[in-house]
């Protein structure tokens, strides 16, 4: 039994270190990319022909963001690092009750879960601090664009019924002259 948990720690942590190397590889391309731009070839001068604009309602860069660097860490990073230990403690508990060998080294046991939980719970606050706070950012933007579609409606109702007004008031101009 012991020898099967061995295996299993080992290839957990040879699966979780290539994972690491493979976000710490990413993240080091993105940073090269963007201190060393891509320098464009000089093109030939090419005719651009001015596209028709659509009257299509176009949002914000921030607003059509999508997924960010924090969603990927937090599904790639925090979530497997948690699943990974709260799967770990509930296999010592299910192994504990099946077997009474587990019973014996249980304290080697939960030394193992506190140390793979110590770092995984600073880690995933401060990844879901950023993360909230990248949340509420996001619902403070969609408030303000929803005041301000709110506040451009009502000023359009008020220069609609303006308009309507005057043109009454001209018609009964219009009509007492005559």
């Amino acid at each position: 039994m012991t020898e099967w948990l061995t295996l299993l720690l080992e290839t957990i942590a040879t699966v979780s270190a290539i994972a690491g190397m493979i976000i710490v590889l990413t993240m080091m391309y993105a940073i090269a990319k963007r201190a060393f731009p891509k320098t464009e070839k000089k093109k030939v001068k090419e005719i651009k022909i001015p596209k028709k604009k659509r009257r299509t309602k176009t949002m914000s860069k921030e607003a059509s963001e999508g997924i960010t660097f924090n969603d990927i860490f937090m599904f790639m990073i925090a979530v497997p690092l948690v699943l990974l230990w709260v799967g770990f403690a509930g296999f010592v508990i299910h192994s504990g009750l099946n077997d009474a060998a587990v019973l014996e080294q249980i304290e080697g046991y939960t030394t193992l879960i506190a140390i793979l939980g110590g770092p995984a719970l600073l880690i995933i606050k401060d990844a879901l601090d950023v993360w909230k706070q990248e949340q509420a950012e996001k619902t403070a933007f969609y408030k303000m664009k929803a005041q301000s579609v709110i506040d451009y409606n009502a000023r359009a109702q008020e220069q609609a019924q303006m308009i309507e007004a005057k043109a009454q008031e001209q018609e009964h101009k219009m009509q007492s002259k005559k």
